[in-house]
């Protein structure tokens, strides 16, 4: 589906707030209501929207040490690489990138001593050849 500005608009606002009564999507946009609406339906049956996310609080996601945990897997093995960590609560993200690395696996924990454990239990699954990580000291722009 190709989007246009005003879906662009919709999306934008429903970032900052995914929980936003489409009457204020409206006002914000300066539609109707049910222009509004229209559109959000149009989105959501188009696959466009696939879901709506919960947003942690600042407090919260401050309270949670987080890395980056660079990835080189065995090629024939990354599959099941994805479906092991996969099933680890800890992996928020995990990206298939180019470079020297295959897969940049973002992990999170209440304590470094819990991040530690999960990046030793990624490290340790067959098909995992090298890992780098970089704990992230602090988020700058998160959209």
């Amino acid at each position: 589906m190709t989007t246009t500005d005003a879906d662009r608009a919709v999306i934008a606002l429903l970032r900052e707030n995914a929980r936003m009564p489409v009457s204020e999507i409206a006002r914000r946009l300066g539609v109707s209501r049910s222009t509004a609406q229209s559109r959000l339906e149009r989105l959501e049956r188009s696959g466009t929207i696939a879901g709506y996310m919960v947003r942690l609080s600042g407090e919260y996601d401050a309270a949670q040490i987080r890395a980056h945990l660079l990835v080189t897997v065995s090629p024939k093995l990354s599959g099941d690489v994805i479906t092991a960590v996969e099933k680890m609560s800890a992996v928020r993200t995990v990206h298939s990138v180019s470079g020297s690395f295959d897969m940049i696996i973002i992990v999170e924990a209440p304590s470094v001593a819990e991040l530690d454990a999960v990046i030793d239990t990624i490290g340790a699954l067959k098909g995992v050849d090298r890992t780098m990580s970089s704990i992230v000291l602090s988020t700058r722009i998160d959209r």
